[in-house]
Parts: C-alpha cells; sequence; structure tokens
C-alpha cells in the first residue's frame, strides 16, 4: 500500500479467552496485516496463555501481566512501553470485537488522507442503525438526520430534544455542556472530524505516545479513559472516524464492575472528562449537564419497573445518584493525567 504505515496491535485482555481468540482470528484475515501484535494479559489464570500457545498468530508477543499492572489503563500504558521504535501507529482493540477484513487497511488510508490526523476510530456495524433517507424524513425531536440518511432517536434522546437539552453538535463533539451525540455516523465510507474516539477501536499516530499516556486516574474498568485520551490528544492534531473502517462488537459482559459501581462512574467520570475539555463551563452548561443527569438518573431508575433486569437498573441508577451527590463534597482531581 502505498504511503504505507507500520501498525503496532495492542489487546489488552482479562479473562476472556474465547472472545479474544475470535478476534485474533479476525485479525489474521486481515488484508493490511499489523507489524506487531502486543497481548496484554491481566487475568488470574493461564487460560488465556494456553489458548494462545495452541495457536499461531504471526508476530505476536504475549505478555501476563501482575497485579501492579492489572487494570485496562495499567495494561494499555504497560502494552505502550513495548511497543517497537519503528512503529508508526499503535491500534487498540477491545477483546470482544470482532473485524471486517479490511479494517486495518481503512484505518491507514484515513490516515495517509487527513495528514493533520492523530487519531482514527472504527466504527461498530452491528451497532449503527442509521439508515437511507428514501423517504425524505425530517430532523425533528423524533429523528436525527445526515446528507441523505437518518436514525431513530432513542427515548431518551427523544425527551433530551423535547426538554432543549440536546446537542447542535455533530456525533462525536462534545458540546460545552458534555452531553453529545454518541450515535456515530452513516456506515457511507466517508471520514469525519470528532473530538471522541471511542476505545473499542481506536487507533493514534505513535507520536502522540512522547507527549501523553492514558490517565492513572481511570482504575479497573476505565469508564470514558478512552473520553480523557482522545481530548488530551487534540492538542496534537485532529480526531476521525473512518466509517470505513468496520468492525462487531459484542459486549462481553466477563470482566465488568457492577452496576452500583459503574453508575458511580458514569457521574464522576463523566464530569472528569467534561472538564479537560470545558474547564469553566458557563452556567447555563453547569445546568444543563446537572439537568441531563437528574433526567438519565431518573430514566435508569424507571427501568427497575419497566425491564426483567430489575435489579441491575435499581443499583446502577442508586450509582448513579450517589456518584452525583458526592460531586458536591468530593470532585475527582486531575493529578493522574499524564
Amino acid at each position: 500500500m502505498e504511503n504505507s504505515l507500520k501498525i503496532s496491535l495492542i489487546l489488552c485482555t482479562y479473562m476472556r479467552a474465547k472472545p479474544l481468540l475470535n478476534l485474533l482470528n479476525s485479525v489474521k484475515n486481515q488484508t493490511y496485516y499489523p507489524s506487531e501484535i502486543l497481548v496484554i494479559d491481566g487475568s488470574t489464570n493461564d487460560e488465556t496463555k494456553n489458548a494462545i500457545e495452541n495457536n499461531s498468530f504471526k508476530n505476536l508477543v504475549y505478555y501476563q501481566v501482575s497485579a501492579e499492572h492489572r487494570g485496562l489503563t495499567k495494561q494499555r500504558n504497560f502494552g505502550i512501553s513495548k511497543v517497537s521504535n519503528d512503529i508508526d501507529v499503535v491500534a487498540f482493540l477491545d477483546d470482544d470485537t470482532i473485524l471486517e477484513n479490511n479494517y486495518f487497511e481503512n484505518i491507514v488510508k484515513t490516515f495517509n488522507e487527513n495528514p493533520n490526523s492523530i487519531g482514527v476510530g472504527g466504527v461498530a456495524i452491528n451497532e449503527n442503525k442509521w439508515k437511507l433517507n428514501s423517504n425524505n424524513i425530517k430532523q425533528s425531536s423524533k429523528y436525527y438526520t445526515i446528507e441523505n440518511y437518518y436514525i431513530k432517536e432513542s427515548s431518551r434522546n427523544y425527551l433530551r430534544n423535547i426538554l432543549g437539552l440536546s446537542s447542535n453538535e455533530l456525533p462525536g463533539i462534545m458540546p460545552e455542556f458534555s452531553n453529545g451525540r454518541t450515535c456515530s455516523y452513516p456506515l457511507n465510507g466517508k471520514s469525519y472530524p470528532v473530538d471522541l474516539i471511542v476505545g473499542m477501536a481506536m487507533n493514534f499516530r505513535k507520536s502522540v505516545f512522547d507527549s501523553i499516556k492514558f490517565s492513572t486516574y481511570f482504575e479497573g474498568y476505565g469508564l470514558y479513559e478512552d473520553a480523557d485520551f482522545s481530548l488530551r490528544a487534540l492538542q496534537l492534531g485532529q480526531n476521525y472516524i473512518a466509517t470505513s473502517a468496520q468492525l462487531s462488537h459484542f459486549h462481553d459482559s466477563s470482566g465488568r464492575p457492577n452496576k452500583y459501581n459503574y453508575g458511580k462512574m458514569v457521574l464522576r467520570n463523566g464530569w472528569y472528562v467534561w472538564r479537560i475539555k470545558y474547564p469553566n463551563p458557563s452556567l447555563v452548561a453547569r445546568i444543563k449537564w446537572n439537568a441531563i443527569a437528574f433526567l438519565l438518573t431518573l430514566i435508569r431508575f424507571t427501568n427497575t419497573f419497566t425491564t426483567n433486569k430489575r435489579k441491575e437498573a435499581f443499583t446502577e441508577s442508586l450509582g448513579r445518584t450517589v456518584g452525583w451527590f458526592s460531586l458536591l463534597f468530593n470532585k475527582p482531581k486531575d493529578n493522574g493525567r499524564k
């Protein structure tokens, strides 16, 4: 490929041997193969290690890390420290994803076509709900449109629209009150400039890691650490979403925190990331952020009565409430950023 770039693929995993093997088999079929694959395994057993030893993957190096390097943030930073000097792009994938065969080919193409790019993200096709707008549907509280595509708004976005709490920015751009659109973009082969790249499929030029690393503020599951890193990378260039770089994301439930802790992370980590781009937001933005926090917590609480997973909905809403009120007297500190 013209202007070929050497890619180091870092796969951080924890107790997910089978999903990881599925991902590695999809990497094996790539039209543009990574120059190195670094598996950073935080598992407390040898299942993943044995699975890799019983299979053959070109350019793969396996590391089983001890407790001091366990956790998504620590494992990513450990992996970065092992990247070869001649690498151009460092790629990260969640271990429960499966790649389309030309994923890396289109990642490299997007970097080459956008000289100002510092990061490029992929798109999960099994989560993409955009449809061709053949019936000329107009944008409204119920529908959002881009070019000749439309998407039906979720119930929470519908409520935000009618309450005046929705973002006027394009997807992937963080507004001043933080809560932007997360619907990605239509699968039209184009690339779009964004602030935020989702951690399931993010790729950055290796040069970015000379200036910043993943923040040690995020421990364990590390919710929103991808947003934190994406926003800080913007000081070095532009981030893009490449709708041609496609994969599927299956959200394996193993290794995830309980819903109470997850709910706390949503509020506390969300506040932390918001203040990276907007350290001193306006009063209107502050009101909107808190109004959205209240609305989404209320919606999650009502799920206690409207879904089959009542316990999960209740404990998450409780975690959100505790996390929200904790911001009054114990705001997250930024001393974990590098």
